[in-house]
């Protein structure tokens, strides 16, 4: 029989209401400060053990739009887009507000891609989550 292995990228616990508002605002609040004017809004939602974060931007649609083309005028493409949300990563909870695990969003895969933190760890804060995931709004 093999031994138990603490895997960082499966499990986790079910996020009480309470630990929900808290991070929701912690990311919000960091995102605010560090972030402004790279994004019109947030997206967090929960589920189960997971928190995840979405990004919706303007979209930059040229003026010369080929509307006929796509059979769609700018306007309505405009506001699909702005619809849209840009998928930055997903955190995984283990009891612990300022020890969760980062999945990042890869579109390559279109799969969230287990990733460790700048300190070399694979768990960190949400803060710390969001910072990595937001080169995708740079």
């Amino acid at each position: 029989m093999s031994p138990w292995v603490k895997d960082p990228h499966s499990g986790g616990v079910k996020i009480p209401p309470a630990v929900q508002e808290r991070v929701k605002q912690r990311i919000l609040d960091y995102a605010a400060a560090n972030y402004a004017g790279k994004y019109t809004r947030l997206g967090i939602r929960f589920r189960s053990q997971f928190c995840y974060i979405d990004a919706y931007t303007e979209p930059d649609v040229p003026l010369d739009f080929p509307s006929k083309e796509l059979g769609i005028s700018r306007e309505e493409y405009l506001e699909r887009r702005r619809n849209t949300p840009l998928q930055l990563c997903r955190l995984r909870y283990f009891s612990d507000e300022e020890a969760w695990t980062l999945g990042f969003y890869a579109y390559s895969s279109e799969k969230y891609e287990p990733c460790m933190f700048r300190n070399g760890s694979f768990y960190g804060t949400p803060e710390e989550a969001f910072k990595i995931s937001a080169m995708y709004l740079e």
